[in-house]
Parts: structure tokens; C-alpha cells; sequence
């Protein structure tokens, strides 16, 4: 592990010269993706400083220890400091192999989020409305951009399908766990017995993709034009400037009406096909490398029942990690941090368990 982090740090200092390199700030892209790089290491090398001089700080006061001509006093000072030092060292030697855990390339990455209405009727329809409004409200917290894309909408909170991208910083990193089976335990308001109803929704989260990383031949495309759809008002459009395209290789069809403006709408559309084509091909390769044991959060099954929302209870719970928080409102409206940081340390600890297998 030492012989990496020197590696490492060698190579931050190489990036680190270049970024300020005339030559190399003229090449715009060139120096775009270094400074990208150097952000990426750059708290490895801090973390390997701090495990440097934390060393050398233990060694220091093991030395004392066995200086005679320290007083007993001291050297009694300096064993204490021994064991809190070398807790911390301890500490950051875990942090470091954190760090050095390979890193999904997409992490960084703006998504595309897929929120469709499962089994349960209307009430599954505002399930879905429910999750939609749940992920737009932890974008805002985490200040994030939210974009609409495609939205059908029945009215009255019940949405059959919800389609939107957020774009932020580390957002794939954060919400790829959300990928699976959302289900949900309530009373129905038009449910006069009081009878608890189990309801469901599919949520698909995928990276937004650069055009460089998916190629799509045009011939392969079929465009159909149509008139948008909805409950009236601004809902409905008397152009056709609703987009419908097809993949014809692949049986991918993604429709988009929520502009105005059919231009709009097909770039929106090929949004959508392109994450949708770059999530298969990962989808494809995956499954020729996949070894006989998966990890349990990041498998990226989507038929998996990751999660259940009990409302009489007031919990949600996450079957991957057995998870359990008493704060379903707070959690409803966006409160996700806690869930997807045990979700994060889940998924850490079981590469760490294969690393060291």
C-alpha cells in the first residue's frame, strides 16, 4: 500500500506542475482533465501526509519513553500519547485503504432518475409522485439542479412515470443506490375500513453519458411526432411537438412532451436514449465479469426489493443493509443522508472484505 500512495504522490506533484504550465493551460481540454485528476487524488495525498506525520509523531514519543534522562513523569505523558497516536494511525491506515478502493467512473456524474408507477393502482401512482418529490427535495439540500424531462402525470399527486435529470457534484456517487424496488404500507384515504394496502414503484437511476461514450447510428432511430397529452391547461399542446424515438436494435423506446418545442424534446429524448444505451452496454459487460459473490448494495438489480415505506409505523427500511430510521416524514421529504451514507459504508466495507480476501 505504501509503495502506491508514493506513487501517488509523486504523480500529484507531476500534476500539480503541470496544471500551472503555460503550455498546457493553452490546451484547454488537456488542462481541464488534469485538474480534474489532481481534485481526484488530491485527498489520498492529504490523507498520506497525515499518515506520515502521524508516524513520525509515534515514533518520536516512543523514543521518549526510553530516554533515561527524561523524568518518569514525562515518560509516563509520552506512553499515554503513544496509545492515542497510535489509535489514529490505525484510523487513518483504514481511511487510506477507503481511498485507494477502486472508484466507479460514472461517481461523478450528473443522472438521469426513472420513477414509474408498480402495482397497486392509483395507489402506486402517488407512491410515485411521493418518490419524485422526495428526490427533487434532497436535490435542493444538496443544492443540486433538478430538469425535468418527461412527466405523466394523471393529476391529483398520481404519476404514472416521472422522468428527470439532476446535476450536481457527485450525484451518481450518492443516488446510484436508489436503483430497485420502492414499496410502500398505508391506509388509503379512500380506504374506509382502515385497511393497510402494500403499493410499489420502480426507480431507475442512470449516469448521463458525454456523446464520446455512446455512438448511435441515426438509421437505427425511428422519430415519431405527436400532439403532447395532459389534464388541460399548458398540459396540451395544438402543435405535434411531443417526440417519441425508437432504438430499433435494441427495442428502447423513450417519448418526451414536456416542452414546448419539439427541437426540445428530442434532445431531451436522446438524453435519455443515450444513458439508457451506455446502462445497458455497463449492464452487458458486468455480467461477463460478475464473480459468484456480488456485493448486496451495488448488484444494480432493478427487479430487487431494495426498500419499504411503512406509514403506520412511521419507518422506512433498507433490506440490503437491514437498516431501519423512525423519521418516514422527514425521510419522504428528502431527508436521505443518513440512509445513503450507510449505504456508502456498506458498499465500502464489502470491497474492503474482497480486497482482502
Amino acid at each position: 500500500m505504501l509503495d502506491k500512495l508514493d506513487f501517488i504522490e509523486e504523480k500529484y506533484r507531476d500534476i500539480s506542475e503541470k496544471i500551472a504550465d503555460p503550455d498546457i493551460i493553452a490546451n484547454m481540454n488537456e488542462w481541464k482533465k488534469l485538474v480534474k485528476e489532481h481534485a481526484q487524488i488530491e485527498p489520498i495525498v492529504n490523507k498520506y501526509k497525515e499518515y506520515k506525520d502521524t508516524k513520525n509523531q509515534l515514533e518520536e514519543s516512543k523514543e521518549m519513553i526510553y530516554d533515561k534522562s527524561l523524568d518518569e513523569d514525562f515518560r509516563e505523558m509520552a506512553k499515554e500519547e503513544v496509545k492515542g497516536l497510535t489509535t489514529n494511525l490505525e484510523t487513518i491506515e483504514e481511511d487510506l485503504k477507503i481511498l485507494l478502493l477502486p472508484t466507479d467512473p460514472n461517481d461523478d456524474k450528473d443522472v438521469i432518475v426513472e420513477v414509474r408507477a408498480g402495482v397497486g393502482g392509483d395507489e402506486a401512482g402517488l407512491f410515485a409522485g411521493n418518490l419524485f418529490r422526495m428526490y427533487t427535495r434532497y436535490a435542493e439540500r444538496q443544492r443540486w439542479k433538478t430538469e425535468i424531462i418527461s412527466l405523466n402525470d394523471q393529476g391529483v399527486g398520481i404519476y404514472k412515470e416521472a422522468i428527470f435529470a439532476i446535476k450536481g457534484q457527485g450525484a451518481y456517487s450518492k443516488l446510484k443506490y436508489e436503483s430497485g424496488v420502492h414499496r410502500v404500507q398505508r391506509v388509503p384515504e379512500t380506504e374506509s375500513s382502515g385497511r393497510i394496502h402494500t403499493s410499489s414503484a420502480t426507480v431507475a437511476v442512470l449516469p448521463e453519458v458525454d456523446d464520446v461514450e455512446v455512438e448511435i447510428n441515426q438509421n437505427d432511430i425511428k422519430i415519431d411526432v405527436f400532439r403532447s397529452s395532459g389534464n388541460g391547461g399548458q398540459c396540451v399542446n395544438t402543435t405535434d411537438s411531443a417526440v417519441r424515438l425508437t432504438h430499433i436494435p435494441t427495442g428502447i423506446v423513450i417519448s418526451c412532451q414536456d416542452e414546448k418545442s419539439q427541437l426540445k424534446n428530442r434532445d431531451k429524448a436522446m438524453k435519455v436514449l443515450k444513458a439508457k444505451l451506455y446502462d445497458r452496454y455497463q449492464q452487458e459487460q458486468h455480467d461477463e465479469i460478475a464473480s459468484s459473490r456480488k456485493s448486496q448494495v451495488g448488484s444494480g438489480d432493478r427487479s430487487e426489493r431494495i426498500r419499504t415505506y411503512n406509514y403506520p409505523q412511521s419507518r422506512v427500511t433498507d433490506h440490503r443493509i437491514g437498516l431501519t430510521l423512525y423519521k418516514l416524514d422527514s425521510f419522504i421529504d428528502g431527508d436521505l443522508e443518513e440512509m445513503i451514507q450507510g449505504l456508502i459504508t456498506s458498499d465500502q466495507a464489502e470491497k474492503l472484505k474482497n480486497l482482502n480476501d
